[in-house]
């Protein structure tokens, strides 16, 4: 193996103890929300965007770009959750093709109540992880990413 091959190794194995640790959270988030609130993992995160935004609303694409899914999952996704009665679409009045989400107060509370559970699950999933040798130098990065993105 030359040292092309190591390299290409090496960010292989990295990929591939990211996705371990994004894996093994990702499940403890699951169970937990599941259990609280009935959500998963990717309708928190859609909550969790909305709530963050000025004005309390995004267009389908930026919600996309913030779950990390096509277009018509989000679609489908904001659907269900509409359904529920967690958020609401509204049209863009300056672009009639523009469709902003928002969340519905039943949408504001459910994440409210569901908020804590992520939390302390999230931080009990690192701390897990942690001890885990492989995974602690990518647990230890996490705090200085957000200044990278």
């Amino acid at each position: 193996m030359g040292i092309k091959d190591d390299a290409v190794e090496v960010r292989a194995q990295g990929w591939r103890t990211l996705a371990a640790l994004h894996g093994l959270i990702e499940a403890e988030l699951e169970r937990a929300l599941q259990a609280v609130a009935q959500l998963s993992v990717v309708e928190y995160t859609v909550l969790d965007a909305l709530s963050r935004q000025d004005g309390w609303h995004m267009r389908m694409q930026q919600l996309a770009r913030a779950t990390a899914l096509s277009a018509s999952a989000t679609t489908r996704l904001v659907n269900r959750l509409e359904d529920r009665g967690l958020l609401t679409r509204i049209l863009c009045a300056d672009d009639r093709r523009g469709i902003y989400t928002e969340l519905t107060a039943s949408g504001i509370k459910l994440l409210e109540e569901a908020r804590p559970s992520h939390d302390a699950t999230l931080e009990r999933a690192l701390a897990e992880a942690r001890e885990v040798p492989e995974l602690a130098p990518l647990v230890d990065a996490l705090p200085t990413l957000h200044a990278h993105v």
